[in-house]
């Protein structure tokens, strides 16, 4: 969501909201030296918000640096708690900090090295728990992640809503950062090989469900090229939220072994799957405890014919076991059920999933809530009928998925136009 309507990612700052009179330093003021940038405005930065997806070793140090510059608001995710080997490259963790929540404990920190800025964390999985209106309200996301799934997943949600983001990867002492900006830039599926698509189905068993013996080795890295990307993420991102030119759709390397750095263009593929841009939503008083009824009820006058709630997460309904006929309800996105459970507790034998990705109007489903399909707080979802489809933001989610930021005058925005480790990705840990 850009902080002026006006202004687009790459356009150059309004050099004339700077006072043309004396400038004066305030020795009191700690972002004094900031200010004597000459593109610099603080405002600009104090009414931003931006969403941090990952609390590891880059989540650390992007979060460090957004204190730092005075960044107003800022939420974080991670869905892990801290452990001792994250102590040698995280620089907001402690020894005693051990088990509890990654995203807890890094926005506890971070508001302590800068109390004037609102750290919200959440803790959770950004494919499961992060609804599309996050992504449409802020200005920017940056993504510290260790794996294809959740980058791809990243990527998509921020071109359906056309909110820049800024990847990096790192290993050994090694880093690349690519920014990416909706909808004209090369985006990260244009990069992806068939190598990375075979990569993403590993993490699956036959029946389509998550494999947990599928594990590469642990990436390893250093706390130094956590600092160094980190640092380019957050430079880059300074330049977005000021309008200044950025290299979209590009690759910034570097390799510490020989002290290259270089830059490469990333290619635009017209067919790429990410490019799904969604329509302006219409924002409705309905959450994801409403049900799926009171969806379909309330877009009856904008839709025509039978209509039916598309889910973007794949719908795990049921397990059963075709030899002895056990069943289980199960309803969770399939991202959030493992192959280990589709087997049966009576025969032992494999269970078959049942899968969906819609519910229709004479589903028995939609009577449930929204949020019992699968649908995440502050969403912006699809229900189709005969005469086109219709864009919902669940409106009264807001307060509960951004917190203070959902008092913000820069919120105006709902809706744009429009556990392994993949070692050739690199690690955000």
């Amino acid at each position: 969501m850009p902080l002026d309507p006006d202004r687009t990612p790459g356009d150059k700052p309004d050099v004339g909201e700077r006072d043309d009179g004396p400038l004066v330093i305030d020795d009191l003021d700690r972002y004094s030296r900031l200010r004597l940038i000459s593109w610099w405005r603080q405002e600009r930065l104090q009414s931003a918000r931006v969403l941090v997806v990952g609390a590891g070793a880059l989540g650390n140090e992007v979060l460090k640096n957004l204190a730092l510059v005075g960044l107003g608001t800022v939420l974080v995710i991670d869905l892990d708690v801290v452990e001792p080997s994250n102590l040698s490259r995280s620089v907001l963790f402690r020894s005693d900090d051990g088990g509890r929540s990654k995203a807890e404990v890094a926005a506890r920190r971070t508001s302590e090295l800068n109390p004037e800025i609102a750290v919200l964390p959440i803790h959770g999985d950004v494919i499961t728990d992060v609804g599309l209106g996050v992504f449409a309200d802020v200005d920017l996301v940056i993504g510290c992640l260790d794996n294809r799934e959740a980058r791809l997943w990243v990527n998509r949600q921020c071109w359906k809503v056309g909110t820049p983001w800024i990847d990096a990867g790192i290993q050994e002492i090694q880093g690349v950062v690519k920014v990416f900006v909706p909808p004209d830039s090369a985006c990260y599926e244009c990069a992806m090989t068939e190598r990375d698509y075979q990569l993403l189905n590993l993490r699956y068993s036959c029946p389509l469900l998550r494999r947990e013996d599928i594990a590469a080795g642990k990436v390893p890295t250093a706390p130094t090229i956590a600092s160094m990307m980190a640092a380019l993420q957050v430079q880059e991102a300074l330049k977005v939220l000021h309008g200044l030119p950025v290299a979209a759709g590009s690759a910034m390397v570097y390799n510490g072994v020989g002290n290259q750095f270089y830059t490469t263009k990333l290619p635009r593929r017209d067919d790429c799957l990410s490019h799904e841009t969604y329509p302006e939503p219409t924002a409705l008083a309905l959450s994801n405890r409403s049900t799926v009824a009171d969806l379909f009820a309330a877009v009856r006058d904008r839709v025509d014919g039978r209509l039916e709630l598309a889910l973007d997460r794949e719908l795990v309904v049921s397990l059963e076991c075709p030899s002895c006929g056990w069943l289980a309800e199960i309803m969770r996105p399939r991202v959030k059920v493992r192959a280990a459970e589709a087997v049966c507790p009576i025969c032992r034998e494999p269970a078959r999933p049942e899968f969906t990705s819609a519910v229709a109007e004479s589903s028995p489903m939609a009577d449930m809530p929204l949020g019992r399909v699968g649908i995440p707080p502050y969403d912006i979802v699809r229900v189709d009928g005969s005469s086109g489809s219709v864009f919902v933001l669940l409106a009264d989610d807001r307060a509960e998925a951004i917190g203070p930021a959902a008092n913000s005058d820069a919120a105006a925005r709902p809706g744009a136009a429009g556990g392994d480790r993949d070692r050739a990705e690199g690690s955000g840990r």
